[in-house]
């Protein structure tokens, strides 16, 4: 059973209609003037909105309330009704989104199979969001530390509107989930995500891959056209061709441009999302990246933390990528043993996530199908290399050759570093985990001379 909205002032009208959909199964609300409709789409959004285009003593017309359906509820079909003088008026709706129109007086068959076809319509949409979520989400965005939840709040922030968004951070920090994360949760998530390697495709090809080309009356749509009504990607904008980035700016501006041989003029609606691990103001200085260009990007900056960052996260995840493994690759399902888990946490991760998630995968491949992940299995795979097997053994002789004093010294200094480390600078914590008492910690990390970033 759906729910269908009915907008019309005509009492006659809006209770024949009412009571045609109701026989038909539905579950039905009537609205006679805008703030009524307004009202119930925003207490539960219909699945069908059925509206007239001309509402007397109403605040909106039909076409300013189906404005404000296709911008705050895109996904729910709209059926205009019109008289037979508005004919101009509904097909120009059915431009700026309408499903359909329904010319008045009309017939009960005309109406139910108008109806049939956008509840239809709305349910294969419904359909294909829900697929492409799936596909999206290989790999959730999982976080309890400060830095990550700060990151989250400022992309809930943006999803629902179009601005554009500059992510910025270091290389493996996450920065094309954290663009399918404002897609997912975006307006548009019925149109498609595409993601563009600037650095990954030839500069005397670019315009190609993005513009499409026409020639001899063969098209062959480009990218941006393909992400109408979706969200474009820029990964690694600030490696895009000099040559490429001024036509990429009137595309910005006028939402227009020509396919590579064409002469027609292809309008599209979409949302342009861009990254960097670059300074672009530097770049600007350099001359390789168009200032203009930037500041058109660059509308809301959201960083990106590293994960040396964000060490509180690292077990979750670690366990969220062993969880999305077995589902895409099969691998095995492996739990972390807590010595793994204080080894992640302590290694430095110049890589980030990405270096973290290809450690987990190589642990996964190469190790048993069954069983606890052992920190061997981490610091033997790891390719970090102050903790391969050479500096541990020199590391054993260097203590071997030091009196018990100065070894002990050498010994708590590493300890309390990896701690502290492990802890994010967090000093209550490291106190709480090694036993011993804040201020006596905080005595012992001046006496060994231990600089650290410390947060109470």
């Amino acid at each position: 059973m759906s729910y269908i909205l009915v907008v019309d002032d005509e009492k006659d009208i809006r209770e024949l209609i009412g009571e045609i959909l109701v026989d038909d199964g539905h579950d039905v609300r009537l609205a006679e003037n805008s703030e009524q409709a307004i009202k119930f789409i925003n207490e539960t959004p219909p699945q069908l909105l059925i509206l007239d285009i001309w509402l007397k003593d109403s605040k909106m017309d039909g076409i300013e309330i189906l404005k404000s359906v296709k911008q705050n509820n895109p996904t729910v079909p709209v059926v205009i009704i019109s008289g037979h003088g508005n004919i101009k008026i509904a097909v120009a709706a059915v431009k700026q989104g309408a499903y359909d129109f329904i010319e008045k007086p009309f017939n009960i068959d005309q109406l139910i199979l108008v109806k049939n076809r956008a509840l239809e319509a709305n349910k294969l949409r419904n359909e294909l969001v829900m697929m492409r979520k799936k596909e999206l989400l290989t790999y959730e965005m999982v976080g309890k530390s400060s830095s990550f939840k700060v990151l989250l709040s400022n992309l809930d922030k943006v999803t629902r509107s179009n601005g554009r968004v500059m992510l910025r951070g270091p290389a493996g920090s996450g920065k094309e989930m954290a663009a399918r994360y404002i897609y997912l949760n975006s307006n548009r998530v019925s149109g498609r995500f595409i993601s563009i390697s600037c650095a990954s495709i030839e500069s005397d090809r670019m315009e190609e891959v993005l513009f499409g080309t026409e020639e001899g009356g063969l098209i062959k749509p480009g990218l941006l056209e393909q992400a109408n009504n979706g969200v474009l990607f820029f990964d690694e904008v600030a490696d895009m061709p000099k040559g490429t980035q001024s036509k990429i700016l009137r595309v910005l501006i006028e939402q227009v441009f020509n396919r590579v041989g064409g002469v027609n003029k292809v309008r599209v609606d979409l949302r342009v999302l861009s990254s960097t691990t670059k300074d672009l103001s530097e770049e600007i200085v350099k001359g390789n990246f168009r200032e203009e260009l930037y500041h058109r990007l660059n509308v809301v900056p959201i960083t990106l933390p590293s994960l040396e960052e964000r060490r509180e996260d690292i077990e979750l995840l670690a366990q969220n990528f062993i969880k999305s493994l077995n589902e895409s690759e099969g691998l095995p399902i492996r739990t972390l043993s807590k010595e793994a888990i204080v080894g992640l946490q302590t290694l430095s991760w110049p890589g980030n996530i990405r270096q973290l998630k290809n450690t987990i995968e190589r642990a996964l491949i190469l190790g048993p199908l069954s069983g606890e992940i052992k920190a061997s299995e981490i610091l033997q795979n790891e390719v970090d290399g102050r903790h391969n097997t050479q500096t541990l053994e020199s590391t054993k002789f260097e203590f071997v050759h030091l009196p018990l004093r100065e070894a002990r010294e050498v010994f708590e200094r590493d300890y309390l570093i990896t701690q502290i480390r492990r802890f994010s600078g967090n000093i209550s914590k490291t106190a709480q985990f090694v036993g011993m008492e804040r201020s006596a910690l905080h005595r012992k990390i001046k006496t060994l001379d231990i600089n650290s970033d410390i947060r109470e």
